[in-house]
């Protein structure tokens, strides 16, 4: 009975989010590939003009036109960033990030992995004309790192994986808070004024209860536009969307118990008379009080979670990640200082804030990491793990730059800092859990 019962049990949250963040990292492993090698192939010019190519989308004056490459990076990006808000919002209330000491190692070990990244390019580019990109160096790519150390297996500790996800997740918003303040256009006040009532509009739907997540959608979409318009990033009305979307349930636990109850009787009760007409009506009324139980902020990061997972973040990967390789770029690239300031502030600055961070904490007895040997070796390891940036510091790096020789050395830093910094993390990592009980 108790292996029936392992056989059908449904996978915890966490592990759900694991399994999608690790697959997710492999095919966006695969599309990042397939664009490097699009871009030195004959099929380049093709490759790069496609993104370029314009669409519209709106009447007359009222006209949204941009190159494909932005609504990607704006429009797609934008429901990313809503998952983020949502992410956020959920480990805030429920998650690690819930409770004051739970949260203060994550919360500190992701600033750590922020700042002295920041300071080390910084260190390397003071004085040039690079010195905008300084946020590039302080994302972490949670597919990817999550899928790396899902190569390790089951030996990895669940404080580990939890942790990674929280650090992560606090990385996060600490890159959309660079982003609202340090990549903003000059101001356009009315787009601003419309932004700033459809947000209005927003949390005054929380406040009511209002559950419906298409009217968050529709009042959602004014708001991405006005911020559009506005000179503020786009993306940052995805995260503002997604803080808004209720947390709470419309139904007690009790009640939905209850209604529970009652189906599974009127199910078994058609399953043992064969009452087809009765049976589809249980499953249809299973659904409605699944719905009432499910907040609807889980059940919108529930659905859109596969799409950005195996969609979104692949397509701007594959949009973003295709640059020219050739001794000439490669030579150029390596003798600027803002390749190896983002390759340094990747691989040095990430293992360094975190490691540092943790370390402290430990010390001042604030962590609530295992007290056990071998603890602060896989710290390290996820320290160097998060240098992994890839994703997000490419959406910085587009922030950054105009000029495309610049985004050039900017790509080739990213895949070398991510690349040589995943490698140790996960060499690391395998020899920590190896004597680890």
């Amino acid at each position: 009975m108790k292996d029936k019962l392992r056989s059908i049990n449904p996978i915890t949250p966490i592990q759900e989010f694991l399994k999608t963040e690790s697959s997710s990292g492999i095919i966006l492993l695969v599309t990042t590939v397939l664009a490097l090698v699009i871009a030195n192939t004959p099929f380049a010019g093709t490759y790069f003009d496609l993104f370029q190519t314009h669409l519209a989308v709106g009447i007359s004056s009222f006209k949204i036109d941009k190159p494909l490459i932005l609504w990607i990076n704006d429009g797609l990006m934008a429901i990313f960033f809503l998952l983020i808000g949502l992410e956020i919002k959920r480990e805030v209330k429920y998650g690690e990030l819930s409770d004051l000491k739970s949260a203060m190692m994550p919360i500190v070990a992701a600033f750590g992995g922020a700042l002295v990244p920041g300071l080390i390019f910084f260190g390397f580019n003071q004085g040039t004309e690079f010195v905008d990109g300084w946020a590039i160096a302080i994302a972490t790519d949670i597919a990817f790192a999550i899928g790396i150390l899902t190569l390790l297996g089951s030996r990895v500790p669940v404080w580990a994986k939890v942790f990674l996800t929280a650090v992560a997740v606090v990385d996060d918003l600490i890159a959309v808070m660079v982003i609202a303040l340090f990549y903003t256009a000059s101001i356009e006040m009315t787009a601003l004024i419309i932004a700033g009532v459809a947000l209005v509009i927003l949390v005054v739907m929380n406040m009511m209860n209002v559950n419906k997540i298409g009217l968050y959608m529709l009042v959602g979409i004014v708001l991405w536009v006005a911020f559009l318009k506005s000179g503020v990033h786009a993306t940052i009305a995805g995260v503002l969307l997604g803080l808004t979307i209720p947390a709470r349930r419309t139904s007690s636990l009790d009640l939905v118990s209850e209604k529970i109850e009652a189906a599974s009787k009127l199910f078994k009760h058609a399953i043992i008379h064969k009452e087809t007409e009765s049976r589809e009506t249980a499953l249809s009324y299973v659904g409605e009080v699944v719905e009432e139980a499910e907040s609807p902020l889980y059940r919108l990061e529930h659905q859109l979670h596969p799409w950005v997972a195996f969609g979104i973040i692949p397509i701007f990967a594959f949009a973003n990640a295709g640059v020219t390789i050739n001794t000439d770029v490669l030579t150029e690239a390596f003798a600027s200082p803002l390749t190896w300031g983002i390759v340094a502030g990747l691989f040095f600055g990430k293992q360094i804030g975190i490691f540092s961070a943790v370390f402290l904490m430990k010390k001042m007895a604030l962590s609530t990491l295992p007290d056990k040997p071998g603890t602060m070796k896989i710290v390290y390891g996820l320290a160097c793990l998060s240098g992994v940036g890839f994703t997000m510091s490419l959406f910085i790096a587009g922030l950054s730059f105009d000029t495309a020789q610049y985004l050039e050395y900017a790509k080739v830093g990213i895949i070398i800092g991510s690349l040589i910094s995943g490698i140790l993390g996960f060499v690391l990592l395998r020899s920590a859990i190896k004597n680890y009980d």
